[in-house]
């Protein structure tokens, strides 16, 4: 049976991460984290698939990987958002997830990544309401039994 990560030990995780990378990419992914709960104070920390930070809000918003090259932003429902600023770079081939790669370098366009963090959050929220109807329908289902 899997089981999730406290939300305080998943963020001192990520902290550990963040050191551990050290140079450039722990900076960058800082700054992202940084930018991610500024968009949305309400975003739960989380780690999963052996050694992945997680940001959520009723569901998966992004994953962020340091890689040797760079920093990875995956959001999970990437090809359903607006992307205006064309920010997604990477992974754009998929029907669900989309990627932003940042270099050694590379400015972060916070507005930009906060804006798609929201819209992320929008479309779990839309997606949650959608499903609620039917989860209620069958409750009472199956209370009348």
């Amino acid at each position: 049976m899997k089981r999730s990560v406290a939300a305080e030990s998943a963020s001192a995780l990520i902290d550990a991460k963040i050191r551990e990378l050290g140079d450039w990419r722990g900076k960058t992914l800082a700054k992202v984290r940084e930018i991610i709960h500024q968009a949305d104070p309400d975003i739960v920390e989380e780690w999963k698939w052996m050694g992945s930070p997680v940001w959520s809000h009723d569901g998966i918003i992004a994953v962020g990987n340091g890689h040797k090259d760079k920093v990875k932003l995956t959001f999970s429902h990437g090809a359903s958002l607006p992307d205006p600023d064309r920010l997604f770079n990477a992974d754009l081939k998929g029907n669900m997830w989309r990627a932003i790669d940042f270099f050694e370098g590379d400015k972060i366009n916070e507005r930009a990544l906060k804006n798609l963090v929201c819209a992320a959050v929008d479309y779990n929220q839309i997606k949650l309401k959608k499903k609620a109807p039917a989860a209620a329908r069958a409750k009472a289902h199956k209370s009348k039994k």
